[in-house]
C-alpha cells in the first residue's frame, strides 16, 4: 500500500489519453469493431448526426489491435509528459483537440470513402513540437528541420509510392500542427517575464 502511495500521476493529460484509449481499444475487441466505427474512427458522415462530432476527436482514441496501439502509446508516454510539463496539460490538451479536428476534417473532406482512427497524428504533431524546444526568438531550431525531412518528408513519399493502411495524411497534418502551436507556445513563453514561468 506504501508503494501505491508513492506512484505520482505525474502528467494527466497524457496518461487520461492512454487510458481512454485503452478502454476504447477494449471495447473494440468485445463489440467487434462496432465502436470503432461508431465513435473511434473517422469518415465522410452528416453533421447532422451527433456521432460526427464524436468522431472528430473520438478517432484519435481508436485503434485497430493492441500492436497499434502500443506503437503510439509508447511514443505519446515517453514524448508527452516533457511535452505537459514544458506548456502545461491545457496547452496539450488544446494541442491534441485541435490536431484531432483538424485532421478529421481534412479526412472528411479529402477522403470520403476511407475511415481513419489511431493516434499517430498526436504522436506526429508532439514530434515536432518537442523539436520546437529550447527555441529562441526569431530563430528556427535546426531539429525542427531535421524533423520536418525525416518524418514529414518521408510520409509525403510513403504516400505516394505505398500503399498501406497507414494513413500518412493523418502524419503530415499531425506534423503541422505541432509545428504552428510549437511556434505559437514558445512565442507566448518568450513574451512572459521569466518569473511567469
Amino acid at each position: 500500500m506504501r508503494f501505491l502511495k508513492k506512484i505520482q500521476y505525474n502528467s494527466p493529460v497524457v496518461l487520461t489519453f492512454a487510458a481512454i484509449s485503452l478502454v476504447a481499444l477494449i471495447l473494440g475487441y468485445l463489440t467487434g469493431g462496432a465502436s470503432n466505427m461508431a465513435l473511434f474512427s473517422v469518415y465522410r458522415a452528416s453533421f447532422l448526426n451527433p456521432l460526427t462530432y464524436i468522431r472528430l476527436i473520438g478517432h484519435v482514441l481508436g485503434h485497430a489491435n493492441y500492436q497499434h496501439y502500443m506503437n503510439n502509446m509508447l511514443m505519446i508516454l515517453v514524448i508527452g509528459p516533457v511535452l505537459e510539463e514544458k506548456y502545461g496539460s491545457v496547452s496539450l490538451l488544446r494541442a491534441i483537440l485541435i490536431t484531432a479536428v483538424i485532421s478529421g476534417l481534412i479526412q472528411m473532406a479529402i477522403f470520403p470513402g476511407s475511415a481513419i482512427m489511431g493516434a499517430s497524428g498526436i504522436v506526429f504533431m508532439m514530434i515536432v513540437m518537442s523539436s520546437l524546444s529550447g527555441m529562441e526568438e526569431g530563430r528556427i531550431p535546426l531539429t525542427l528541420i531535421l524533423v520536418m525531412i525525416f518524418y514529414i518528408g518521408g510520409e509525403i513519399v510513403n504516400g505516394l509510392f505505398q500503399e498501406d493502411n497507414v494513413s500518412q495524411m493523418a502524419h503530415i497534418i499531425g506534423g503541422l500542427c505541432g509545428a504552428a502551436i510549437g511556434f505559437a507556445l514558445e512565442r507566448r513563453r518568450s513574451r512572459k517575464p521569466a518569473a511567469e514561468l
